[in-house]
This record gives C-alpha cells, sequence and structure tokens, in this order.
C-alpha cells in the first residue's frame, strides 16, 4: 500500500515560475504571504498529509462511514484525525481574517486542498464541502447568520453542506419541492428531502449548518422560485450555545462504488413538525447563491481529479519500479528488469506523469488569477481575469475529472493483473475518481455551460484572447533550440488552430442549430483543456529552457520539464484535431439515428 509524498517541487514551480506568486503576493491583503511562508506551509501541509490523512485512506475504504438509528458514524481514526486538522488551522486557511480565518490567496490554498485530496480523498469531502458553505453566507447571509455560524464554521468546530438534490430533481433544480414556511418571526419551517448529501450527518463535530434550497409559498415555478435557506442540525441561541435537535435527520446513506468513508446522506426535514431555518439573503435567488457554493465546489472537485491523478501515479510509479518481470527489449540475454524498463510502461507512466502536471498547472493558472480578479486595483484586470475564470472553471471540474478515470485506469493497468486486486490500493484510486465527473454537474453540464455562457454568450471573445496567449507561447517556445521545442511548437500551433476552427464552428451555429453545436459539446470541452493544459506544459518547458540557461542549478529537475511537455505534446496536444473533427462535423452521427433504431 503506497504512501502519498505531496508533490512540493511541482507545486513551487507552478506557483512561483507558472502562475505568478509574486503578482498574488502584491495585491492588497497578501502583503505578508512571501516565498519562505509559502514553503512553510507547504511543507507542513505535506507533512500533515503524508503522516496524518495518508493512512486513513485504506482503511477508511475498507470500514466506510455507518449509519444507525438516524445517526453517522466515521471510520476510525476519523475523529482525532479531524480535531488535528481543525487544530492546526488547516480550516481557517483561505476564509475571512475578521471570522478568524487566515485570509491566505486562493493560489495557496489550492495547492494544500490538493494535498488533502490526494491524501484522503473521502476526508477532504468535508472541509471542502464547508468552505463554499462558508463562502456563501460571507457573500450573502446577514449579520445575525454571519455572527451566529460563521467563526464556528471558519475554526472547523461546525461543518457545512449543500443541500440541492432531491429523488424526483437531479440535476434540474427547478424541480425541487421542498417547501419552507414562514412563521412570522423571521423563521421559516423547511419539509422534504433531499438526496446525495455529502457529509449531511457525521460525528466529527457537535453542529452541521445547512445550506438548503426550497420553495416559499407564494414562489413562481420553476428556478425564479428557489431560495436558500440556513437551516443547522442543532438549534443555536443568541450567544452561540446549541439548543434543541432540528427537525432534520438522515435517514440513510449511499452504498457507493468509492469514496466509502465519506458519507453521503439522505435527509429528512419536517418530518418532526418542521426543520427551523433563515432565509438566506433575498426570497427566490436561491439558485444564483447557491451557485456561489457551486461555483467553489467545481473547482474543488476538478482539483480532486487532479489529486487523485497524482496518487494514482505515484501508486503506479512505486509498483513500476519494484515489480521485476521480463527482459529489457533488445537485450539479449539479460537478466529480470523491473517492468518500469518497459517501454509501453514507460509511456503509460508518462501519459499519467504529463497529463497530471498539465492539470495541476492549469489550475493554479486558474486560482491566481481568481485571486487578481478579486483582489487586483485595476478594475479592467479584475474583469480580464475574471472573464479568463469564467472560461476555464468548467474545464478545471470537466476535463481534470474526465482525465482523472483515465489516469487512475492506466495505474491500475500498469499493476496488471494485482491492479484489479483490492489490496494493492490502485483499484480504489478508480473507484474513488469515478465520481468526480458526475459531482455538482456532470462533463455534458459543464460543458453545456462552456459553450452556451461561456464562448456564444461573449462572442467568443475570452476563448479568442486564450488562443492568441497560445499562438504566442508557440512562437516562443519555436524560437528555442532543439527538437523538443520544435515538436512542441508544431503541437501547439496546430492544436490552437484545431481549437480555433471548433470555436468558429460553435459561434456560427449555436445560436440557429443549438442541437448540433451541443452534440460536440463534451469533446469541445476535452479539446480546450488539451490545448490549455498544452499551453501550460510549453510555458513551463521554456520557462525551463531558460532556467538551464542561467545555470539555476536544477538541472535534473529543468530538464524533466521539457522532456514531460514534449511528451504531452506529441501524445495528447495530437489528439486536438480530432476533437475538433469531431465538433464540427460529429453532429450528424450522433443525431440522425431515429430512436426506436436505438
Amino acid at each position: 500500500m503506497s504512501t502519498y509524498i505531496a508533490p512540493i517541487r511541482d507545486m513551487q514551480f507552478v506557483m512561483k515560475e507558472l502562475a505568478g506568486l509574486d503578482q498574488v503576493a502584491a495585491l492588497p491583503g497578501n502583503e505578508e504571504v512571501s516565498s519562505d511562508l509559502v514553503d512553510a506551509i507547504l511543507e507542513e501541509a505535506g507533512r500533515f498529509a503524508t503522516e496524518v490523512l495518508s493512512p486513513l485512506n485504506h482503511s477508511g475504504d475498507q470500514e466506510g462511514a455507518r449509519w444507525s438509528d438516524g445517526a453517522v458514524k466515521t471510520a476510525a481514526g476519523w475523529k482525532e484525525a479531524y480535531r488535528q486538522f481543525s487544530a492546526a488551522g488547516w480550516t481557517a486557511i483561505a476564509a475571512a481574517p475578521e471570522y478568524g480565518g487566515q485570509g491566505l490567496p486562493k493560489l495557496l490554498s489550492t495547492a494544500v486542498m490538493e494535498m488533502w485530496k490526494s491524501a484522503n480523498m473521502a476526508f477532504s469531502l468535508c472541509p471542502m464541502l464547508t468552505g463554499g458553505a462558508i463562502e456563501a453566507l460571507m457573500l450573502r447571509g446577514n449579520d445575525e447568520q454571519k455572527s451566529l455560524y460563521l467563526a464556528k464554521m471558519i475554526s472547523g468546530e461546525w461543518t457545512g453542506t449543500m443541500n440541492l438534490t432531491e429523488p424526483q430533481a437531479g440535476s434540474d433544480l427547478a424541480a425541487v419541492r421542498t417547501r419552507a414556511e414562514p412563521q412570522g418571526d423571521g423563521s421559516y419551517k423547511l419539509f422534504g428531502q433531499k438526496i446525495f448529501i455529502t457529509y449531511g450527518d457525521h460525528d466529527l463535530t457537535d453542529n452541521i449548518i445547512h445550506l438548503v434550497l426550497a420553495r416559499l409559498p407564494d414562489a413562481p415555478e420553476g428556478v425564479k422560485g428557489i431560495s436558500l435557506f440556513a437551516v443547522p442540525k442543532f438549534l443555536v441561541g443568541a450567544d452561540g450555545a446549541l439548543g434543541a435537535r432540528n427537525d432534520v435527520h438522515c435517514v440513510s446513506i449511499e452504498h457507493k462504488l468509492g469514496i466509502h468513508a465519506s458519507p453521503t446522506c439522505v435527509l429528512a426535514f419536517g418530518d418532526k413538525g418542521g426543520a427551523i431555518g433563515t432565509l438566506v439573503g433575498e426570497a427566490n435567488r436561491g439558485l444564483e447563491y447557491m451557485f456561489i457554493m457551486m461555483n467553489e465546489a467545481r473547482f474543488a472537485v476538478g482539483m480532486e481529479g487532479i489529486a487523485l491523478s497524482e496518487r494514482a501515479y505515484q501508486h503506479a510509479l512505486g509498483y513500476a519500479r519494484e515489480r521485476v518481470q521480463g527482459t529489457e527489449a533488445g537485450v539479449r540475454g539479460g537478466g529480470k528488469v523491473a517492468i518500469i524498463r518497459h517501454p509501453d510502461v514507460r509511456r503509460m507512466l508518462m501519459s499519467m506523469k504529463s497529463q497530471t502536471e498539465a492539470m495541476r498547472a492549469l489550475a493554479y493558472v486558474v486560482a491566481a488569477a481568481t485571486d487578481l480578479a478579486h483582489h487586483h486595483p485595476d478594475p479592467e484586470v479584475r474583469a480580464e481575469r475574471q472573464a479568463f475564470v469564467d472560461l476555464m472553471i468548467p474545464v478545471v471540474k470537466g476535463w481534470s475529472t474526465e482525465n482523472a478515470i483515465d489516469v487512475a485506469s492506466t495505474g491500475v493497468q500498469v499493476h496488471g493483473g494485482m491492479g484489479y486486486i483490492e489490496e494493492t490500493g490502485a483499484a480504489q484510486h478508480l473507484r474513488d475518481a469515478r465520481i468526480t465527473s458526475i459531482y455538482e454537474g456532470t462533463t455534458a453540464i459543464q460543458a453545456n455551460d462552456l459553450l452556451g455562457r461561456k464562448v456564444a454568450k461573449d462572442g467568443g471573445q475570452a476563448i479568442k484572447a486564450v488562443i492568441a496567449s497560445v499562438r504566442q507561447t508557440a512562437t516562443e517556445a519555436g524560437a528555442l533550440e532543439g527538437p523538443a521545442f520544435k515538436a512542441i511548437q508544431s503541437a501547439l500551433a496546430d492544436a490552437a488552430g484545431a481549437l480555433e476552427q471548433a470555436v468558429d464552428f460553435v459561434l456560427d451555429t449555436y445560436g440557429s442549430d443549438i442541437k448540433a453545436a451541443s452534440a460536440g459539446s463534451v469533446p469541445f470541452l476535452k479539446l480546450l483543456g488539451i490545448v490549455a493544459g498544452g499551453w501550460q506544459m510549453a510555458r513551463a518547458a521554456i520557462i525551463a529552457q531558460r532556467g538551464l540557461a542561467s545555470g539555476a542549478g536544477q538541472g535534473g529537475f529543468y530538464q524533466g520539464k521539457i522532456i514531460t511537455a514534449r511528451f504531452f505534446a506529441d501524445h495528447h496536444l495530437a489528439l486536438a484535431a480530432g476533437l475538433s473533427h469531431a465538433v464540427v462535423q460529429g453532429a450528424a452521427g450522433t443525431l440522425d439515428l431515429p430512436e426506436e433504431l436505438f
């Protein structure tokens, strides 16, 4: 069973040399964010991930969460790990200082988040959902809600949840039926059922603050009639003390393919007279507010894809170095060698490594752009960076999670038959990864959002700016000496052309034939992911080459960056043309078959 080791050197490289940590540190409020502080936090987070969370990953998967008489018990070691986690301040790293948070930039909190998810994804889901609830209350909660809930949630004493999905609704939130009845004193009683609620009940903390979508009696139909409510597991007095048990109960937990230690709950509201809650923000704007949490959660789920890819890669690499089988190709009479010496095993490992590094680079660049969008003093810079973030959030989520399934599956393949055996641990990464492309909106939902709201809506302005930057990077790569850079330049320029062709098709077609455009939405998302990831890999190779030329003293690391970028160009950027063809030409084959012939 492998132990997770945080890839701190790569994280440092991406943060400092690719994503622009210096720019982020120069933003108002980040005056204390020095390179030394970042390194210290990464080192300490890596230690915690390796020593505390990673050892619980397999045992938690084997034991799972358990439900009995309306209460959920987490796996052995979970409560102690959570106490250490919150006591060390990890729940507060990105939260607002006025409520006890550390207020550190998203670029740094993203790297730390990746460590938690790699070490123990099932554990990481609890603070992830709490972070989204904190963000929603910070932006839309009233003074009383902030005073009652935020400090306890930021400290980790209490946790939070998102309650959207219902048995009949699924992703169609217009079908939400949970109702909220005003009580005349500013409170509401909620009645209904929510499903798939991550950490909807547990024994880690004394209280859970549920953010719940529900309808008021006079609400209009559809998504315009949904409001958001804060519903605590235990009622909270004006002095902050816990009161009576609220009428929200876990009636069951799901039996899942993966993330067994994370309780996925069915919650019943109001079975015993009504669950007391308070309105968050204005009535009938709940879906808008929930998307505050949703965008945070979508980025975080994308980080799950990256984190699980890293964990699967480390696991496969360790096995490939130790497993001795077969003789080396081309060596007559040679002895048995470790399987990492076999060309196809090397191909698989390089594919896992390059995809993980490309995803990490893109996600961290988006995190840095988020910091700039929120805090840069120039409003034009804020607007430009926000447009980039909005464009890339569905890509970070959708592309990274689809990749994670492939990377984890490749990890099983590297193990051969032993990968299919649970005791080796490789299968758990695949099982855990499978939910990520479904969480917080399936890949198709991300792709539809990308096409409709992020490409067609602005006439392709944001994505065309990305294509221009990709082409500039390709030109810079082509100006450098060596076959690797010629290969990177050629593949990146061709991929940019393939993406532009697909963008032009979407802009020409979306308004007149939305079905034809939508038929290629997922290939379009994957195409943008591959090109954006290849762009960041090329940038990394250029930076590495400059580092080598300056004698920066990191020759092995920098050389590895160049080789890995070339592999990504040859093996993954090369797929761009095929994906573009599927976007532009694929609608007929998708839509023409009569339904009765399926």
